[in-house]
Order: C-alpha cells, then sequence, then structure tokens
C-alpha cells in the first residue's frame, strides 16, 4: 500500500487546507450529466454521472459527508480519479443536499443506506458492474453499514468493494468530540447549516418539520437529538446514534473493504478506530496515517490528492481479481 508524505503535519491545517484546495474535476473532457434517481415513491435523489472515456471498466459511486454535495471538492477529485481508470462515476447527493429539497419530504441521516441501496439493486438489473462505493466521513458510514447490513448479498448485487475516508465509526463519540472547545469552528458551521436545512424544510412542510426550539440548538448532537431522532423514529440522539453507528456492521462486510483515517483527525478520536478494530473482519483493510486531518491526505509529492489515489489504485486490483491489501 503506498506510503504518505504529508503537505501538512497538523491536523486541523490539513483538514481547513483541503476543504479550499482547487479540485480539478476536467468537465469539458468528462462532462456531468443530471440523473434523478426514483428511490421511494415520494422520495428521489440527484447523482451527477460521468461517462469515461473507452471501455466502461466499472461503476463508482462517490457520497459525500455531513452537509456536503456533489459539488465538495473531495467528490471531484475523486470522480476526477475514477474517470481516469476507466470507471463511470456518479457524484451522489444524499437526499435534500445538492440543492435538491423539492425533491423529498424528509430530512437525511447518518445511517440512511435506503436510497444507496436502490440505486445499486437498479444497476444490477440493469446488468453494470462492478459496483465500488465510496463515502466521505458521514457518507462513509453510509456505505460501511449499507455494506453491512447486506452481508453476502453485497456480492450478488455486484458489489466489488467499499472505501470509506475520515468515517465516524462511532457516531456518539464523534459528536462528542466535535462539542469540545478546540472545534468550535467546524461545530459552528455544521449546526449553522443544519439549522438552515432545517427551516427550508419547515417552510416547504410546516406540519412535518415543527420550529419549536431550533433556535436554542447549539450542537450538532443537540440538533440530532432534538430534530433528526424524531423525525425518523429513533427518540433520542443515543437510539440514533446507536443503531446507525456504522461500527456496528464491520463485522458482517463480506465484501473487500479500505477503510482511511488519519491518527490526528480532529473530528474523529483515535480510539475510535481502536476500539471498532475494523481487521477483525479479514475483508477489511485499515490504512492510518500519522498525519492527514480529516478528509485532508494532501500529499507533499506525487499526486497531491492521496487519499483518491489510493482508493482508485485499490478499487482497480480489486476489479481485476487483486489481492484484497
Amino acid at each position: 500500500m503506498e506510503s504518505f508524505e504529508p503537505l501538512f503535519r497538523q491536523g486541523d491545517l490539513a483538514t481547513i487546507a483541503a476543504n479550499f484546495w482547487p479540485r480539478n474535476l476536467d468537465e469539458n473532457r468528462y462532462p456531468g450529466i443530471k440523473e434523478l434517481h426514483q428511490t421511494e415513491q415520494q422520495v428521489q435523489v440527484l447523482a451527477m454521472r460521468h461517462e469515461p472515456e473507452g471501455a466502461v471498466k466499472g461503476e463508482l459511486i462517490v457520497l459525500h459527508g455531513l452537509e456536503g454535495s456533489h459539488q465538495s471538492g473531495y467528490m471531484k477529485s475523486m470522480a476526477q480519479a475514477g474517470l481516469l481508470r476507466g470507471l463511470r462515476v456518479h457524484r451522489l447527493n444524499m437526499r435534500t443536499c445538492g440543492g435538491t429539497e423539492g425533491l423529498a419530504p424528509t430530512l437525511y441521516h447518518a445511517g440512511l443506506t435506503s436510497d444507496l441501496l436502490s440505486i445499486v439493486s437498479r444497476m444490477k438489473q440493469q446488468g453494470r458492474g462492478p459496483v465500488f462505493l465510496a463515502g466521505y466521513s458521514l457518507g462513509g458510514n453510509v456505505v460501511l453499514k449499507l455494506a453491512g447490513e447486506l452481508g453476502q448479498t453485497a456480492r450478488n448485487l455486484g458489489i466489488a468493494g467499499v472505501v470509506s475516508v475520515s468515517t465516524p465509526l462511532d457516531l456518539m463519540a464523534c459528536c462528542l468530540r466535535m462539542q469540545e472547545k478546540r472545534n468550535f469552528v467546524y461545530s459552528t458551521k455544521f449546526i449553522e447549516r443544519l439549522k438552515a436545512r432545517y427551516r427550508g424544510r419547515a417552510a416547504q412542510f410546516p406540519t412535518l418539520f415543527p420550529l419549536t426550539g431550533l433556535d436554542a440548538v447549539k450542537s450538532v448532537l443537540e440538533f440530532d437529538d432534538k430534530f433528526t431522532s424524531k423525525a425518523f423514529g429513533f427518540g433520542d440522539a443515543e437510539g440514533y446514534y446507536g443503531t446507525q453507528s456504522s461500527q456496528n456492521f464491520l463485522a458482517a462486510i463480506a465484501v473487500p473493504g479500505l477503510l482511511l483515517h488519519a491518527a490526528d483527525d480532529p473530528l474523529i478520536p483515535l480510539r475510535v478506530y481502536e476500539k471498532a478494530d475494523p481487521e477483525k473482519n479479514p475483508n477489511l483493510r485499515l490504512l492510518l496515517t500519522r498525519h492527514g486531518g480529516h478528509v485532508g491526505f494532501l500529499a507533499r509529492r506525487g499526486p497531491r490528492f492521496w487519499a483518491e489515489e489510493v482508493a482508485l489504485n485499490w478499487m482497480m486490483r480489486q476489479a481485476t481479481g487483486g489481492a484484497g491489501s
């Protein structure tokens, strides 16, 4: 597995720099096609589909993190890396994200796998594959959870591998970490976006999304406790996080999986990965770097976006029947 020489050796700096670093997705060469997927009776999700040049070697579905979208920088760099290797790429928005609030009368949550499952099932019906799933942060929780939920059925659906980058395997532990004073900037950004999205939902569906107490919410954990968990019937944040954390599903994953994580991630305690110990499952490989931040991994030399290069090299080995390492 490729070694990593970081451009930044401080977790916050790596995180912030990667968030603003220009990402190239050559849409002149690989134009994006808007594709709506009907996943439930009243629910559609939007993906940007990109066709590679030449023969299609497989399908890559990429899922973003909390309050991200298909426009997130890492979604673009992952798409570019996949297209260069001959994969058809789908930059998938979680429901209501990426300007799609009018396509579903619901919120989204960290363990909502039904939309992704619907899309993968349709690809199987169409005879398309192999299918690779890649998720960043919250999106990583979704892809790992789906793979665990499916177990051996994942292979029958054509899923050849799953990749997660900076994934909060334990949602409660990670939300508690986000509430620490040192993470005030991150927490503020996320909660402002979540509250703004919820107000938009309430404007469209006032009876479904009551605003009582929203202004007083100060953290993601509090928002999930008072609103997300209620909207999906989890009861409270403890019920939500306890049932939807991907750490509960790692042991059941029956397809190859690659988990990328940095020890200096400011939002995810290293102990989360030590406790979950993904490599107890021989199908999973944890690639832990000393530096990299949260969804960072900017390299000093070689391809700048190290995580995307590692992920795609690994996927292509799976596609050609190579070893899982």
